[in-house]
């Protein structure tokens, strides 16, 4: 691997563990030619994902973007990261093992809404309101008002 700060082709592995959700591998490197330490991780990827966007057009699915996309609902929100990366991890896998190589931008959607709404009522509402396009306060009115939020009362 290369070092990311001065960019020497060969750095060492000094330690190797599974994260806590045993997802992925991350790995404590050295550069013995500047002497940087840093942490790389490694995932499993069962198969190349291709997502079919509203336009048609195909692109390959990218993690980090779904990453980036719950990381921003949940923006200020009470809620531990390794939670929210076991919830990403899990979504991932899911779509991984659906046995579809092309998913539709829809179904990655609402597979994200789905988990947003376990995990904070609030992120669900910001995402839905970004994914969904609200345009006025009365399209959140309406929202909240057709969905049962986490943590609501009977």
């Amino acid at each position: 691997m290369r070092c990311p700060f001065c960019g020497h082709e060969d750095t060492q592995v000094k330690d190797s563990r599974p994260t806590e959700d045993n997802t992925s591998i991350r790995r404590r490197r050295f550069c013995p030619n500047c002497g940087a330490r840093f942490t790389t991780f490694e995932r499993v990827h069962l198969r190349e994902l291709t997502v079919i966007k509203k336009s048609g057009q195909r692109v390959p699915f990218d993690r980090d973007k779904l990453e980036r996309s719950m990381r921003i609902a949940l923006r200020k929100r009470p809620v531990d990261p390794e939670r929210v990366d076991r919830v990403i991890s899990g979504i991932v896998r899911r779509l991984e093992s659906s046995g579809e190589t092309e998913i539709d931008v829809a179904q990655i959607g609402e597979t994200i809404m789905d988990a947003l709404a376990n995990l904070d009522s609030v992120a669900y509402v910001r995402f839905a309101s970004v994914y969904r396009n609200f345009r006025e306060a009365k399209d959140f009115e309406d929202f909240i008002g057709n969905h049962r939020l986490a943590g609501d009362d009977d």
